[in-house]
């Protein structure tokens, strides 16, 4: 038998260290490699055989004691030597793939496609007798990766103080991006390269938006771009935010690198943990072409299938809404002008109403029927509980109880009343960020919904979150997100919530939870503004992860249509707004404006009543963040084809090519476009609709205008 001596085997350990484990895409195109540098992670991804991502380090910081009574412990309990990000030795490693296709209960395509190669690797910290599992995946269209903490007896409970994921570029990209905030996302994004954003950061936010900011740090999904002669589109983001919290990305400029945050408590404690447990996945998407990283699914597929065992009445839903008229300022949620309220004292029947109060009976029929006539149906009803008097801007726990209608909104007489026409009325429950009050009223809420036969309802966080000290990213907050929605599918209720957190794939797992909002949506363009390249930039960001609730349709874009000298406008033209419908999925879909604008222009309003909210095949024609985005759509179930195109502040010119059509087919286009004389400030509501019959070898070329579009609606003739 061989001797080996200590030395041979302290050389051997070395060796260890050193060598990298390898793994590759199923095409071959992706390698990651990862490795231990004197007992500390890091990986590194290279796409064709370029760098993509450096060296970069992994790994969490946590806190010496597992339950962290008061904020002032903090400073006491920085122990470096408890640390999971150093001191490790690889003891195993497992390999896997799979390649699989699952359907979508709603989706953008009737098949998603999970095909990656698997690397667990299992490290030691002898020093603490601890081990984690850092798990890749790697995918053709990039990678993915998360830590895994087994059951283990110096690891059952702890307190997480940060993760330190990095992600470090080897250049100084082109950057799309928005401040971190541990409360909002609701901001319009940037365009610098990543050495700029700290130069640009002060000036990236405004009062409307901005709660409680991360200096020097931005919101995933994070879009990149390595410009030059070989461009390659970068985004970075995270897949299944279950049971943890949101996290942001701190930038070090100087080196093109970026860092976890997670989202913190008042106490500082990022996340509380008992083992077995995961984090969510750190996902990199990359390719050459812009349209192939925002056709990604990968988010998606880095999350659990559902456990639902009905998923029958999830189903897209096209709707309208007493909504946009209070958003503007023409109408109010409140009953009455009273503001010292308290819902189990209050006799609402005794308040003098203030005359603006939208959710009342006359009103909410007029919406009925022209949601009816047209085709719809659902109706979002905003205002119709009490509590609107004295509902924000302090710290109340019990604002609303979720069942209680006011005096002029009669809950069965107009339930009644839509379901004879066919519409099902969507309720609204807006918690006031009192997240806790919310869990106690949720089951008499759904309750109430299931007795009138309400089956979506739109909830809202306005607000500082209660229980106080936690915020809207934060873990306990997202655990309360999801509890509503398994509550809800035990009542069969979708959930679109708005001031939530961002969606990071689990419509998988959660499939009621069928959109959100969790980005600055149109309700800005009243509050101050989007700017005309917004619309081109949330494909490539907040789209990565899910549906956005982002009520398109306004076709009276000048406010001072209804207030005169009022400067407010909505940064679109008509056309555009008829484009986002495609280029936006929402399987909750709202026709947002007022149903007097949609009868000035019922010719416009046809690709609005036709456009599907759900979908067989998606196809990115052409897009670029920040510039342009060209989208084709096939209809579920149907051989119906709707188009999209939307640009920035700049005009431009597409040719769509119908090559996607079947062959030997002949198809009739509607076509919806920017008049010639159109422009998002002098002509919004310039537009030109004509028909014509094409085939698989046609091509249409349309010219936007200035933040317009065109929209095409394509069926098969007979």
């Amino acid at each position: 038998m061989k001797k080996i001596t200590v030395g041979a085997m302290l050389l051997s350990m070395m060796f260890m260290e050193v060598k990298a484990q390898s793994l590759k895409s199923p095409d071959g195109k992706f390698e990651m490699n990862f490795q231990l540098k004197q007992g500390v992670p890091y990986y590194n991804l290279k796409y064709n055989g370029a760098v993509v991502v450096e060296d970069s380090k992994l790994g969490l910081r946590l806190f010496k004691d597992s339950a962290i009574k008061f904020a002032s412990e903090i400073a006491k309990a920085d122990d470096a030597k408890f640390d999971l990000n150093n001191g490790f030795t690889k003891t195993d490693e497992k390999r896997d793939s799979k390649n699989e296709t699952w359907q979508p209960v709603l989706g953008e395509k009737k098949n998603y496609i999970n095909h990656y190669n698997e690397l667990a690797v299992t490290l030691d910290q002898t020093s603490t007798s601890r081990s984690m599992v850092v798990k890749f995946r790697l995918f053709n269209d990039g990678l993915g990766f998360r830590y895994e903490f087994p059951q283990q007896k110096n690891l059952n409970y702890f307190v997480i103080r940060e993760e330190d994921s990095e992600i470090d570029f080897p250049t100084d990209m082109k950057a799309w991006w928005m401040v971190a905030d541990y409360d909002s996302q609701e901001y319009q994004y940037q365009e610098t390269k990543i050495s700029e954003i700290p130069g640009q950061w002060d000036k990236a936010f405004d009062a409307n938006a901005s709660q409680m900011l991360v200096k020097n740090a931005v919101q995933s999904p994070l879009m990149l771009k390595k410009e030059g002669k070989d461009p390659l589109y970068v985004n970075v983001a995270e897949a299944a935010v279950l049971n943890y919290p949101a996290s942001h990305l701190e930038v070090d400029a100087q080196n093109f690198k970026f860092k976890t945050h997670l989202t913190a408590d008042r106490q500082g404690a990022k996340g509380y943990i008992q083992t077995p447990s995961v984090t969510p996945w750190r996902t990199i998407i990359v390719s050459p072409k812009a349209e192939e990283v925002m056709d990604s699914k990968m988010i998606f597929n880095l999350n659990e299938p559902t456990k639902y065992t009905d998923t029958s009445y999830i189903h897209p839903t096209k709707y309208m809404g007493v909504w946009w008229e209070m958003i503007i300022g023409k109408s109010q949620w409140a009953y009455s002008t009273e503001e010292n309220v308290h819902l189990d004292k209050t006799d609402f029947s005794k308040l003098t109403p203030n005359g603006k109060h939208a959710a009342n009976n006359t009103k909410v029929k007029e919406y009925i029927d022209f949601a009816a006539e047209n085709g719809f149906q659902g109706l979002l009803i905003e205002g119709w509980n009490i509590g609107w008097e004295d509902w924000f801007g302090h710290s109340k726990e019990f604002v609303f109880d979720f069942i209680t209608p006011y005096p002029d909104f009669d809950i069965k007489m107009l339930n009644d009343y839509a379901h004879s026409k066919g519409i099902k009325l969507i309720m609204h429950h807006e918690t006031s960020g009192s997240a806790t009050n919310y869990e106690r009223w949720s089951d008499k809420a759904f309750q109430l919904m299931n007795k009138y036969g309400y089956d979506a309802v739109k909830t809202g966080y306005v607000g500082d979150i209660i229980p106080r000290g936690e915020h809207h990213y934060s873990q306990w907050t997202i655990n309360h997100f999801y509890r509503i929605a398994e509550k809800a599918n035990q009542y069969k209720i979708m959930i679109n919530s708005h001031e939530s957190v961002r969606p990071t794939g689990e419509s998988r797992t959660y499939p009621n939870y069928i959109s959100a909002e969790a980005a600055r949506g149109t309700e800005y363009e009243a509050f101050g503004g989007n700017k005309p390249d917004h619309q081109t930039v949330l494909p490539f960001t907040r789209w990565m992860g899910g549906s956005m609730d982002y009520t398109p349709g306004i076709f009276q874009t000048k406010l001072d249509y209804y207030f005169p000298g009022d400067k407010r406008f909505v940064k679109t033209t008509l056309a555009k707004q008829l484009a986002l419908y495609v280029t936006m999925y929402m399987p909750l879909q709202m026709a947002a404006d007022l149903p007097e604008n949609y009868k000035k222009h019922m010719d416009a309003f046809q690709f609005i009543k036709d456009v599907a909210a759900d979908w067989d095949d998606t196809k990115i024609l052409s897009a670029e963040p920040g510039d342009y985005v060209i989208t084709a759509r096939k209809a579920k179930g149907t051989e119906n084809w709707f188009i999209g195109g939307i640009t920035d502040e700049n005009k431009r010119e597409y040719t769509v090519d119908f090559s996607f059509l079947g062959k030997g087919k002949k198809y009739e286009v509607t076509v919806y476009e920017d008049g010639k004389d159109a422009d998002y400030i002098d002509n919004p509501q310039s537009y030109n609709i004509y028909k014509k019959q094409i085939t698989s070898k046609s091509k249409l070329n349309f010219k936007m205008a200035r933040s317009g579009g065109f929209a095409v609606s394509v069926k098969p003739v007979n």
